[in-house]
């Protein structure tokens, strides 16, 4: 592949080419200020590489678009794959006429010794610019606690953004840590595909995937809980578990048991063949019951005090009784004895940002800012999670912060070529 010819100086540098940096780039070209996007690999690089092959997107078709490019569908309800979502930002792309460069890869960005600008270095050369937005995104490198890791060479172990599909796994049984979205749906995904699944959960917040006739998204969108400030941020930061598979469903881990899997409480560590788990797996379920009752209550309540006509949905309202296995759950697996022979690691991510050489980081190589906004002038933050809203992460959400960040831009002043 040709490696792409940077040009010595330049406004804005925008780094990383998914959703955040597209919108970047569309939000600065709206002010005339010239930009280039630097990409790694290729344009929807984690949509296309490091998601699973039959993921589904967890917003429902209506309410997925970037700025001025709604998502095209013919069933407003139904939930995107994987890669229509990845057709979907190359197209967005195309929209914007995106000056897009790739692959290139940076690897550092600091200050040029002396003035205001910076350096970009990057494996096709070195650039200066007045302004270098990070766009890398929230899901940057897999994280695998180190407790956890598991040596057995008979082990075949995967983290979330790896996985593919059940084929690519040995024969065997599977033990699936993690009890986000992720963790959720690949845990089901390999139920239905015959294997036997181990789930290891912790603490997490359930929310049903309709109710009273509406999708999840449409009410968290009435309900202004996506225009919430990351100064209101509630204090439970545990994840949410949603899923757009199969058409769309609410999780409930306990019909994940009457479906043949096993529930473990949180994975404690491994040594010698063995995993060990905490004895909170009830705990954590009744924090998921707690989240997605109050979730319905605050649904409730507001139909009433808008007077919406909305159905009541006495099924939402129903409950799965616990299993007789969550009384004494598993404490201890021995993985060879259980036929395991494969792990699934759906345990987040961390930042991978150790090539920023500047002071917008805290001790934990977290990024320090605020409104995406840092305390180094012209260097900025964008698509992270809570970057100002509850919606600064979502796809249909990094519209608004874009163009905050692009006038904090024009602001500055200075030739805007």
């Amino acid at each position: 592949m040709q490696v792409p010819e940077l040009p010595e100086r330049i406004d804005t540098v925008v780094i990383g080419g998914g959703q955040a940096g597209l919108t970047m780039s569309h939000r600065l070209s709206q002010l005339g200020r010239a930009h280039v996007v630097l990409e790694r690999a290729a344009i929807a690089e984690r949509w296309r590489n490091e998601r699973w092959d039959k993921l589904h997107f967890q917003f429902p078709n209506w309410s997925v678009r970037l700025p001025e490019f709604p998502f095209p569908h013919t069933d407003p309800d139904g939930f995107a794959t994987r890669d229509a979502v990845v057709r979907f930002i190359e197209d967005y792309a195309a929209f914007i006429r995106a000056p897009v460069l790739c692959p290139v890869a940076v690897t550092a960005v600091r200050r040029v010794s002396g003035s205001a600008r910076f350096v970009v270095e990057t494996s096709a050369g070195t650039m200066e610019a007045a302004n270098v937005v990070l766009a890398t995104g929230p899901y940057q490198r897999p994280s695998i606690p180190a407790i956890f890791a598991y040596g057995g060479e008979d082990i075949f172990q995967v983290h979330s953004s790896r996985y593919r599909n059940p084929g690519q796994l040995p024969p065997g049984g599977v033990l699936v840590v993690g009890a986000g979205a992720s963790g959720a749906q690949i845990a089901e995904e390999l139920l239905q595909a015959g294997r036997r699944v181990h789930l290891s959960i912790g603490t997490h917040r359930r929310l049903p995937r309709r109710y009273r006739g509406r999708d999840v998204i449409w009410w968290l969108s009435e309900l202004g809980l996506d225009e919430t400030l990351v100064e209101n941020r509630p204090a439970d930061r545990s994840p949410l578990v949603i899923s757009g598979a199969g058409g769309g469903h609410t999780i409930d881990f306990r019909r994940f048991v009457a479906g043949g899997m096993v529930l473990l409480g949180r994975a404690l560590a491994a040594r010698d063949g063995r995993m060990s788990f905490s004895a909170d797996l009830a705990d954590s379920l009744v924090h998921g019951d707690r989240a997605y009752a109050g979730f319905l209550t605050a649904a409730d309540a507001h139909v009433q005090r808008a007077g919406l006509d909305l159905p009541e949905d006495p099924a939402a309202h129903e409950t799965v009784p616990d299993p007789a296995e969550l009384t004494e759950p598993l404490l201890s697996l021995d993985l060879a004895a259980l036929g395991i022979t494969s792990i699934v690691w759906a345990t987040g991510y961390g930042y991978d940002l150790d090539w920023v050489d500047l002071p917008v980081l805290d001790g934990a190589s977290r990024p320090v800012h605020r409104r995406g906004v840092t305390e180094v002038a012209g260097i900025y933050f964008l698509g992270l999670q809570w970057l100002h809203k509850s919606k600064s992460a979502f796809l249909s959400g990094v519209g608004d912060d874009a163009a905050f960040l692009a006038e904090t831009i024009a602001a500055r002043g200075g030739a805007p070529g």
